[in-house]
């Protein structure tokens, strides 16, 4: 056989969920994908001079001679299967996954091969049902020849191939080529607005000249969201998603249209000495019209203050029959002290690294914090959640004993003094749940949370979790897909897949826990807890040699892991009848007994 060799754009598409759909409907399913195959794909392809190599019953493989071109495919397929799926039963839809790389390929007869298909299939699997990733390859050659966005999702180890690949995912709502929405219907990169005033807080620009201040004004706006956000007639995005546009100049009715909101908010801080310089405009993202602009100057001591103001001045802009107690309610100090919140903000900034390096970092910080301010409850409860992450991944060289029962201690001491401190209850609360097995006192405080914020995706995620864990599935679903629609581009959005894993176990839905268990282990492939619920729910369909897999890698992870090990983790934390269903699939799955 003769083998050439070529550069080229590989497009890779398959149908999320498509066993599911099978088991569900196989004759209609079959019949909508030969429909959407004929009707819109293979048509598509040929519009774009790309080349079918391949098709796997539910997935396609095409090569295109450019980057561009397979780009503009994938945009418009994707849009005008939002279209098609806008009055279509959710447990009916079609919707592809999009992977695309530019690399070289081996041809040999009609057939490709290569580390390039390779990655461009595991790009795929990335993709959100609906969604397209592509690698830096592709994003540095499209960049600047389409009107294109590119999310930066980060370096991912993608499976069977040995270097990281930078990949980013492509919002279709930020394109310009022709959309269905343009038509009278919603692209699925564009979300709906709520039923009330809603409102994204984005980046502000460091205007101090020091980059070393970053992190001090990041903490400044998180601040500004955090008082924003606790006023219950406003819908909120949350932090991590906003912060997704850091760096960037996005065209603000883009950014409307993909978090769905009405209202931006975007400003710049100066910090110089003792002076502290905040400026802010809020934008109707709908028009880009200004609604409100202004400037705010004072002392670094008065900056609790100031962000109060910016909280106060925003919300009344936008609500102006706001009353005046919720604006009193919006506003808090979290510390007296200045140095004790200047920690605070660099511990926060190490601890979104997310390794276990700078949650040790973070740790030591916040002992100096608490040191200062012994009832700061937003360092007591960050230093908690630390403290899960470390002992939950093995990530801590300390006595285990010690540091869970200091991790414990310093979440009661958050759920105390936080009373009014939505993010220090949840934090301590997820923290007492988990660490210290008290579901009661650990449910209260984050419920007490979203009492107070209910615009926290954060507080509704581990609300999830913590029904999924005592086997109440219906409701922990509900709060999961909230906070996915509370932080659409959340850079942790894999704590919420793999929260849907554990809910869609407890309530038996096994190939939707198989299906969420893989899009959080695709997005973070270290996460033992999803291993073992995929190897569970693996197991119980009698799908040996994948149960097998996640078994082998959930040791690889945690060495000398065992059923009496799983049991002495979350024995205190999940309910009888749900711990007993997944240790029995562990065991079915291989898992040792001791």
């Amino acid at each position: 056989m003769r083998q050439t060799r070529r550069l080229a754009a590989i497009f890779a598409a398959d149908v999320a969920g498509y066993s599911r759909l099978i088991g569900v409907d196989e004759e209609g399913t079959l019949e909508r994908l030969k429909t959407v195959r004929a009707e819109l794909a293979d048509p598509k392809v040929t519009e774009h001079k790309g080349r079918i190599v391949k098709t796997t019953g539910d997935g396609l493989l095409v090569e295109f001679a450019s980057v561009v071109d397979a780009l503009r495919c994938a945009v418009e397929i994707q849009r005008e299967m939002a279209a098609r799926n806008a009055d279509v039963p959710a447990d009916k839809r079609i919707e592809f996954r999009i992977g695309i790389h530019q690399g070289d390929i081996v041809v040999e007869d009609a057939d490709i091969f290569g580390d390039g298909v390779n990655v461009a299939a595991r790009l795929e699997a990335l993709a959100e049902p609906g969604g397209i990733c592509v690698s830096v390859r592709v994003q540095e050659d499209a960049d600047g020849r389409l009107d294109l966005a590119f999310e930066d999702i980060g370096e991912q180890q993608l499976k069977n191939i040995a270097r990281p690949v930078r990949v980013y995912r492509v919002p279709i709502a930020a394109s310009a080529l022709p959309s269905p929405a343009s038509q009278g219907g919603l692209g699925r990169g564009s979300l709906a607005l709520p039923d009330k005033p809603s409102l994204a807080v984005l980046p502000f620009q460091n205007l101090s000249g020091d980059p070393e201040q970053e992190y001090f004004v990041d903490g400044v706006v998180e601040e500004i969201i955090t008082a924003i956000a606790r006023l219950p007639w406003l819908f909120v995005i949350a932090r991590n998603s906003s912060f997704a546009y850091k760096g960037k100049s996005p065209d603000l009715r883009h950014v409307g249209r993909e978090l769905g909101v009405r209202y931006a908010l975007e400003g710049s801080l100066r910090k110089a000495g003792n002076r502290v310089r905040i400026t802010g405009q809020l934008i109707d993202t709908t028009t880009g019209a200004h609604i409100w602009a202004d400037r705010f100057d004072g002392a670094l001591d008065d900056i609790f203050e100031l962000q109060d103001e910016v909280a106060s001045r925003v919300a009344g802009a936008i609500e102006p029959k706001l009353r005046s107690a919720e604006i009193e309610r919006a506003r808090h100090k979290p510390t007296e002290s200045l140095d004790a919140y200047d920690l605070y903000l660099r511990a926060l900034a190490e601890f979104r690294k997310w390794t276990p390096e700078s949650w040790s970092e973070a740790i030591g910080l916040l002992g100096r914090a608490l040191a200062i301010d012994p009832r700061y409850a937003s360092a007591a409860g960050l230093f908690g959640w630390c403290r899960v992450l470390q002992l939950t991944n093995r990530a801590t060289a300390s006595h285990y004993e010690e540091d869970l029962a200091q991790g414990v201690r310093f979440a009661r001491r958050a759920i105390e003094a936080g009373k009014e401190d939505p993010d220090a209850l949840w934090m301590g609360g997820w923290t007492v749940l988990t660490l210290g097995g008290d579901r009661a006192a650990g449910l209260s405080a984050i419920e007490h949370s979203l009492a107070l914020n209910p615009n926290s995706a954060l507080a509704w995620s581990f609300f999830g979790w913590a029904q999924a864990f005592h086997n109440r599935s219906a409701p922990a679903i509900e709060a999961l897909e909230r906070a996915m629609r509370l932080s659409p581009l959340d850079p942790l959005r894999w704590a919420f897949f793999g929260g849907l894993a554990h809910a869609h176990l407890a309530a038996g839905h096994l190939e939707a826990a198989i299906e969420w268990a893989d899009r959080a282990l695709y997005a973070q492939p270290r996460m033992p807890a999803v291993l073992a619920v995929k190897a569970a729910a693996c197991a119980h369909l009698g799908r040996g040699a994948d149960a097998s897999a996640c078994i082998k890698r959930l040791r690889e992870l945690r060495p000398g892991a065992t059923i009496g090990g799983f049991r002495a983790m979350f024995g205190t934390t999940l309910s009888p009848d749900f711990l007993a269903d997944w240790v029995e699939g562990l065991r079915k799955a291989g898992l040792p007994e001791e």
